[in-house]
Order: structure tokens, then sequence, then C-alpha cells
């Protein structure tokens, strides 16, 4: 009701202004469907409601070259729908230079030269760009970045005059020592994974893809022997489990640092996620649907898309992105139905999400313990606590170090003997995992409260919660 009323207030006060006003604006020529529709994209695109929006947009191109932000509106609708080639073509042959003439216009048509492998005409575009560098923070680094990456790849050496990002930096430049085979490609990329600050593990995935890519499969096998399925990123236990199964030809097959659309894609997937860690998933998925057009292979990556449409309630769309990933990816595969598990609960109860996902867990021949740690998380949110200790106990039971990840294991386990009532296996678990790991603040403060709730041990509690607190 709110849009129509919105809708109709917009197209009284086109058609109600003065003459002049209306000439100087292009509307005066415009007849009322053009009209009704534009706005009508324009609501739907405000409301992030990007299926109707395009359908609007493209019922009105009459205004393609007479308003000036129509075209912008409608490229955005197109990326956003995964229709970056039209997009581009929209650009390319619009009549009203004006028109296109804003950030993500140059972006994508760089995409498509960079694509067309003509970096001479890539470069004319980013100079092109650079009045929008200050437009917001992201657009100055976008600008910078891919200026070093089109440099490096015209000319096949690395530029001496490179303004420094921090850490977006220091990636940038094992990508590029990557693609041009530089003997210190692998200390960049364990410079880069080693890094005190941030986490860049995802790098890892790289770093093995050069490995195998260079033939050197032991010293592979040897960092994904490193890496806990636990405790690992979708991206990286798909990893392991492709050396663990000698699938190394995988790993070229959905990048190869040879290749500098797939590098530029990588780094249009870096700027996603920056995005989406802002909550600004429009944004995010932008740069998302720009990423997969210049590397289509790396499909895994729309994991991201599928995941901004949940978190922006979007859930028919986050299901047929969830769709791309069968089983032959196991651990995306896995996710999926993770994803549409929570779709269910939001939409039906846990009741229902639970049952879907057990049947789901129940005809996986011999499940990796991470899929059953998650199949175990999601009985103790739905208050089943028996089977979550039953399958916590089956982790607990094949992990022979006493490592951060049985701390972890042994704090949801005497959480759940805590619900139950159970306080003596409660209290020896969660003292268990504190001997692991004896300034964990959240053990520390569940402990402490589990005590002072039953009146015991009160003077230990309260210091628990004091150490807690400290942190």
């Amino acid at each position: 009701m709110f849009n129509k009323l919105l809708k109709l207030i917009v197209i009284s006060a086109i058609f109600y202004q003065t003459p002049v006003y209306s000439k100087s604006t292009s509307f005066y020529d415009f007849n009322s469907r053009d009209l009704s529709n534009y706005f009508s994209g324009i609501v739907a695109f405000e409301n992030r409601d990007n299926s109707d929006a395009l359908k609007f947009f493209n019922s009105s191109k009459v205004l393609l070259n007479k308003h000036d932000s129509y075209l912008k509106r409608y490229v955005h609708s197109l990326v956003l729908e995964g229709k970056v080639a039209q997009a581009i073509n929209i650009i390319k042959n619009s009549g009203n230079q004006d028109n296109s003439d804003f950030f993500e216009a140059y972006i994508l048509l760089i995409a498509d030269n960079l694509k067309k492998n003509n970096f001479i005409k890539a470069e004319k575009y980013l100079d092109q760009s650079l009045k929008f560098q200050s437009q917001n923070r992201f657009n100055l680094v976008i600008f910078e970045t891919l200026r070093q990456y089109i440099f490096t790849f015209k000319n096949k050496k690395i530029s001496s005059n490179e303004k420094n990002f921090g850490n977006i930096s220091i990636i940038t430049q094992a990508f590029q020592r990557c693609y041009l085979k530089k003997k210190n490609t692998r200390s960049s990329f364990l410079n880069l994974i080693n890094n005190p600050n941030g986490d860049y593990s995802r790098y890892i995935f790289f770093y093995i893809n050069y490995l195998i890519e260079n033939k050197n499969i032991n010293e592979a096998k040897a960092v994904a022997a490193k890496l806990e399925y636990l405790n690992s990123s979708l991206l990286l236990s798909q990893s392991k489990s492709w050396i663990d199964s000698d699938k190394y030809k995988e790993f070229n097959k959905i990048f190869s640092c040879n290749n500098h659309n797939d590098i530029i894609s990588e780094f249009l997937f870096l700027i996603s996620n920056l995005y989406s860690s802002q909550d600004d998933f429009e944004k995010s998925n932008f740069y998302l649907n720009l990423s997969n057009y210049l590397n289509p292979k790396f499909i895994l990556n729309s994991s991201l898309v599928a995941e901004n449409f949940y978190l922006n309630k979007e859930y028919q769309k986050a299901k047929k992105i969830l769709k791309n990933f069968d089983k032959k990816f196991e651990f995306y595969y896995w996710f999926r139905i993770k994803k549409e598990t929570q779709i269910i609960i939001k939409e039906k109860g846990y009741e229902d999400g639970i049952n879907f996902i057990s049947s789901k867990f129940n005809k996986i021949d011999d499940p990796n313990l991470k899929i059953v740690f998650d199949v175990a998380n999601f009985y103790k949110n739905s208050k089943k606590y028996e089977k979550a200790i039953d399958y916590y106990t089956q982790i607990i039971s094949s992990l022979g170090n006493e490592t951060d990840i049985k701390s972890d294991l042994l704090y949801r386990r005497g959480g759940s003997y805590e619900r139950l009532g159970n306080y003596k296996k409660s209290d020896e678990d969660l003292l268990h995992s504190l001997i692991i790991n004896p300034d964990d603040a959240y053990v520390l403060n569940y402990l402490a409260y589990s005590w002072l709730e039953r009146d015991y041990k009160i003077n230990e509690a309260i210091e628990m919660l004091e150490k807690a607190y400290s942190y």
C-alpha cells in the first residue's frame, strides 16, 4: 500500500510541475505508461526488489537516452540479476554519454576489455573513472588496485609507483608476482597467510593452487595436512578434501594465476566481501556478479551471493543460488543443506528445519566431522540436547590432542548437559575446557553463572566473572 502511495505521489509531482521545469528535465515528452513503469521500477529498486525493478525498467527503455538516472538504475538492475554482458552492451550503445558517466559504468567497461585482452582500452576507461575515486572510500582502492594490475598485465612487470593500501596491497603484490612467475611468489603468499593483522586464511587456497601449478605436489600436501576440517572455511575444507582425495586438477579448473581475468575476479570478490561486511548487500552482489562474469569457473564464490540474499531475507533468491552446489562439491553441498535448513526454520520453524537436515544427514555415508559438528549445533539450537550430546561426544572421542577445538566442543557439550540439569557432567566438561584454555571468557562466564544460579562455590564463581570481564 505504501509503495503504491509513493508511486502516486512521485508521478503526481512530475505531471503537476511547471512547464519550464518539465522541459528542462525532459519529462514533458514522456507518456504516462513510460513514467508509470519507470517510477514503479524506482520503487522496486529502492525496496531491493530487483527482479520487479528490472521488469519495469525493461518496459520503459524509451527513457534510456532521455533521463540521466534511468540508465544507471537499469544497469545496476541488470548486473544484480547476473546479466552483466547485457549491462555492458547497454552502456556501449548509449546515445547519451552523460547518462553512462558513472563509476560502475567504467568498471563494467574495464571488465569487458580485460575479458577481450584489450589492456590499452581498459586503461583508457580506468583513466576516465579517475574523477569518481573520491566518491566513496572504496572507489579509490578499486581505482588504484586496478591501475596496478592493468600495468602488470600490459607491461609484464610491477610498477614502481604503487600506492600502499596496507593488506590489500600485500594481496595484490602476491597475485602480481604469481602472474609474472616470480621466484618470490612463494614468500609473498606465506607473508600474506601468516600476516598477524587479520585472517587471510582464504589465500591458503591460492598458495596451494600455485604449488600444484608448479608441480610441487608434496608441499601442497604438507600445507593441506595442517588444515583442520572443524575450524576451516568452506573453501579450505573443500581444498583439503581435494588434496586428501588426490584430486589436484580441481584447483586449476576454477582458478589460475596465469589468467588475468581470474586474478581480477578474485580482487572483485574481495571488494564484494568488503561491502558485505558493511551490510551493503546490493553493492556486494554487484561486484560479486561482476567477479563471476570474469571467472564463471569459480562457482564456489556464489556462496556469498546466497549468504547476502539470506541475510537480506530474500529466501527464494538464496535457494536459487544454492542449487549451484551439487554433491561433487562436498562441503558446498553441505553449506546448501545448512542454508536451506535455516530458511525452513525462518519460514516454518525449528521442528521442520531439524527434520529436513536430519533426513539429508542420514543419507550421507561416513560424514566428515565438520558435518557432524554442524548437525550437533542444529540439535543444540533446537533444544534437542540429548542428540546434540551424542554428536559432540562422537567428535570429542576422535580428537586426541588438547586443542582449542576440543575446548570449544567441551564447552558446547557442557552447556547441553547444563540445560538438561546434569550439572555433574556439565561441570566436568566446562572445567576440562578451562584446563585447555583457561582464559576463555565465554566458558568462564557460563560456568560462573551456572554456579551462582545453584548457590554453588559463590566466591570462585565471582572470581571467574571478574576474570572473564577483565578481557
